[in-house]
């Protein structure tokens, strides 16, 4: 078994983010989709995007690998892959492909991934497939993957789908119905979580030449779109970013992080507030792109994340060092991540005798002083090891995290990042 050795210390330097996951993703996808040769600048080349890089591969996109850009020439007519589709642990890329696998010609597509991705559901998305006229249907019957699909294309019409469980499911139907016979109208039913993800591939359509219309819940696709390859860069990831802010915050250092682009959406580009409401020294610079934080003492505060869902890890471990009671609200949805998160994250919190509570919608983290560390699990989830590493960072005593280096799934950099900040880490397995 893996394990990460963590022992206290402060965290302090520049270090440049790395790049956008979500939007590799979905640049990834868009130019699979696009006539003509697209060019994506500064991908980010983790565990889950080569899973969308393979993915397209197996779609007959031709793909060249440079040192600091993917040049991609999409396919008018997608291929059936030889193989089956493995999203490993990537959620975007098994939603986003099981969407796109409708639009081969004929044959039938199979798409699976890891243990943890076989357990997130699938149901709203082949359901809105069904009503749109694309036969898809899980193996087990029960709304988890491994999911088929068959091809002969996207006919139209009007869905309704579920919006309190992913953004993934309609960003999935977006990018596909681009390419649909007939004008395709989604209804998103009910509330819509992670509402700046769609923004995110709104945005990025656009880059290759894409439309739609979107009035509140009602989004309007033109049918039999052609879409252009495109040169584009993607931006620094402000949720990676926020794990190293929080291992400033926690150790009351002073960290920079650079390379991050303000005029892209994203989601997490909320943490600068949010650490600011916790009492943190923050400096922000648009034109350059850059926060700097200067760490203090962390006070406790009240955080709706329905929009910044990913940000619950890190908020979570902050609120455990802030002395008094910190609600993070709107996070039900994060119960179908890579993990559970609001039960994992509660386990091992507890552990710390911090006190949490959790509740459908809520989770209460009551912050002390003078923990000391302990034995963490990661739960195969990226974002908690994370989460737990830079927590680990500010414990009196040395912590060990036990779990699969999951974070090269969307952060590969994170310890060397650590490591050129201070950090004092050892790898070790036994």
């Amino acid at each position: 078994m893996q394990k990460l050795v963590v022992n206290p210390g402060v965290t302090e330097g520049v270090i440049k983010a790395p790049p956008s996951k979500s939007y590799t993703h979905r640049a990834l996808a868009l130019a699979l989709l696009s006539n003509g040769e697209s060019e994506v600048i500064n991908p980010l080349i983790s565990g889950d995007t080569s899973a969308t890089i393979e993915a397209c591969r197996e779609f007959g996109a031709y793909i060249v690998e440079r040192r600091e850009s993917v040049v991609l020439k999409g396919k008018n007519i997608l291929d059936v892959p030889e193989n089956v589709i493995d999203a490993k642990n990537s959620g975007t890329t098994l939603r986003i492909f099981t969407a796109i696998s409708s639009l081969t010609a004929k044959g039938y597509t199979v798409l699976t991934g890891s243990r943890s991705l076989r357990k997130r559901p699938m149901a709203p998305l082949i359901n809105s497939l069904n009503h749109l006229g694309v036969n898809a249907w899980t193996t087990k019957m029960n709304g988890y993957p491994p999911v088929i699909v068959e091809g002969g294309g996207i006919k139209g019409g009007k869905t309704g789908i579920r919006g309190d469980i992913s953004s993934q499911f309609i960003t999935a139907l977006i990018l596909a119905s681009t390419k649909a016979k007939g004008d395709v109208e989604i209804n998103v039913q009910g509330q819509m979580v992670s509402e700046p993800y769609i923004d995110m591939t709104i945005h990025m359509l656009r880059e290759f030449n894409g439309e739609l219309k979107r009035n509140g819940k009602k989004i309007f696709i033109p049918g039999d779109q052609e879409l252009k390859g495109a040169k584009v860069e993607i931006p620094g990831d402000f949720s990676s970013a926020s794990f190293i802010l929080a291992a400033a915050a926690l150790t009351r250092s002073k960290v920079k992080v650079k390379g991050l682009n303000f005029d892209f959406p994203q989601a997490d580009m909320k943490i600068p507030g949010y650490l600011k409401e916790m009492g943190q020294k923050i400096r922000v610079n648009k034109e350059n792109g850059w926060i700097e934080i200067q760490g203090c003492e962390l006070q406790p505060g009240y955080f709706n994340l329905k929009e910044t869902p990913d940000l619950l890890p890190v908020l979570a471990v902050l609120a455990s060092k802030a002395k008094g009671k910190t609600v993070l609200e709107g996070v039900k949805h994060t119960r179908y991540k890579e993990s559970n998160r609001l039960l994992c994250i509660a386990k091992e919190l507890l552990k710390l005798g911090v006190k949490v509570q959790v509740e459908e919608d809520r989770l209460t983290v009551e912050g002390r002083g003078g923990l000391k560390g302990g034995l963490f699990e990661s739960h195969g989830d990226h974002r908690l090891f994370m989460a737990f590493t830079v927590l680990a960072l500010s414990l009196k005593t040395r912590s060990i995290i036990n779990g699969p280096f999951t974070h090269r799934d969307s952060y590969p950099d994170f310890l060397t990042d650590l490591i050129k900040l201070k950090a004092d880490l050892k790898e070790i397995v036994d």
